[in-house]
């Protein structure tokens, strides 16, 4: 987030990024043992995943597809809980704290995505008379 006189600018695209390259980083410092490797590749992938189809829904064709990306991008989020939750109990406790951080921003992204699709839903859905 970054700051402009008294407005705070919030910026969905670069919180996402941000995210994906610090769970890469993470990941680089976990043990390269078969287990890891799989659940690796599988949480680069997901956790990219979420800011590849938030600016894809930003780029939208239509509605609908606007939605469908949302939704995609918060099913990446869950699955990239999924993998962390599995990384984090599978491996020493030196690197739970950082995972923790990385499950609970993960978590934060999950809702915030959540939010807009609830609120876009509701927008588009036709009012009662």
């Amino acid at each position: 987030m970054s700051e402009t006189g008294s407005k705070k600018i919030y910026d969905l695209e670069e919180r996402c990024f941000e995210f994906a390259k610090g769970v890469a980083l993470f990941c680089k410092n976990l043990p390269n043992d078969i287990v890891n490797r799989e659940y690796m590749k599988q949480l680069i992938r997901s956790s990219a995943s979420i800011g590849a189809n938030y600016i894809e829904a930003n780029e939208c064709l239509g509605e609908k597809d606007f939605l469908m990306r949302l939704k995609i991008s918060r099913k990446e989020a869950k699955e990239t809980f999924f993998w962390l939750r599995l990384i984090s109990e599978t491996n020493s406790n030196e690197f739970k704290e950082e995972a923790t951080r990385f499950l609970n921003e993960s978590n934060e992204l999950k809702k915030i995505l959540s939010s807009i699709i609830y609120k876009k839903t509701t927008d588009i859905l036709p009012k009662e008379v």
